[in-house]
């Protein structure tokens, strides 16, 4: 879909750029006619004061030979002066409706290229509003999208700042508990090992007890006959007495 509306864009900005070579020429083309125009009034008004004059001088001769003697020579000459009086009037006649015409096709093309002008700045000041608003709707977009943006970085920053105290406090818990099962533990062998020790010290203390009874009941063992011969010898002196 992203292909499709590029190409179409594309084709737009193409026809556009055709359109604009189309309108430069145009403008061109109009403002050659309309030199091209004036020169031609120039030419015809000059046309217009030569005829003009000729038909003055050839006027100024028809007069003069009519107002010459009557003859059938000059009554030859009044006609052909005459005549080229009418065609000199005639021609000056044809080259004012000439130059009326080309003044009135000037005015007319003058005319259009006004409108055609003012039909141009229309459509530029229309494509200018319309590039401003373009122009603002865009910045506005990214604006927009900034702020969207910067509010996306403002809540992952939250996010990782929360998970970092979470992870942080689940690290602080974790070396409590290990410090916890470390001190149970040392305890525990404490414990274990007072009662090793408290065990070794009774059997210790036992075997020392055994030792001492044993050594006690030995010597006594020794030590009967003497008193059997002790036992004896006062039975002896009892007898004697």
């Amino acid at each position: 879909m992203a292909a499709t509306k590029k190409a179409a864009v594309d084709a737009v900005k193409k026809l556009e750029s055709e359109l604009a070579k189309v309108s430069a020429s145009l403008e061109k083309a109009r403002a050659k006619k309309v030199a091209d125009l004036k020169k031609q009034v120039t030419k015809q008004t000059k046309d217009v004061s030569s005829a003009a004059s000729k038909a003055k001088s050839a006027a100024a001769k028809a007069t003069a030979a009519a107002k010459k003697k009557k003859t059938p020579a000059s009554a030859r000459q009044l006609a052909a002066a005459k005549k080229a009086a009418t065609a000199a009037k005639a021609t000056v006649a044809k080259a004012k409706s000439t130059l009326a015409d080309t003044k009135e096709e000037l005015k007319l093309v003058i005319e259009s290229n006004k409108q055609a002008d003012a039909i141009d700045k229309s459509v530029a000041k229309a494509k200018a509003a319309l590039a401003k608003k373009s122009k603002a709707a865009a910045k506005k977009a990214a604006a927009k999208a900034k702020v969207a943006a910067k509010k996306a970085a403002a809540r992952a920053k939250v996010a990782a700042k929360k998970a970092a105290a979470r992870a942080k406090l689940a690290a602080k818990k974790a070396a409590a508990k290990a410090k916890a099962a470390e001190k149970k533990a040392a305890a525990k062998a404490k414990l274990a090992a007072k009662k090793k020790a408290a065990k070794a010290k009774l059997a210790a203390k036992k075997a020392a007890a055994k030792a001492k009874a044993k050594a006690k009941k030995k010597p006594a063992k020794k030590k009967a006959p003497a008193k059997k011969k002790a036992t004896a010898k006062k039975r002896k002196t009892t007898k004697r007495k």
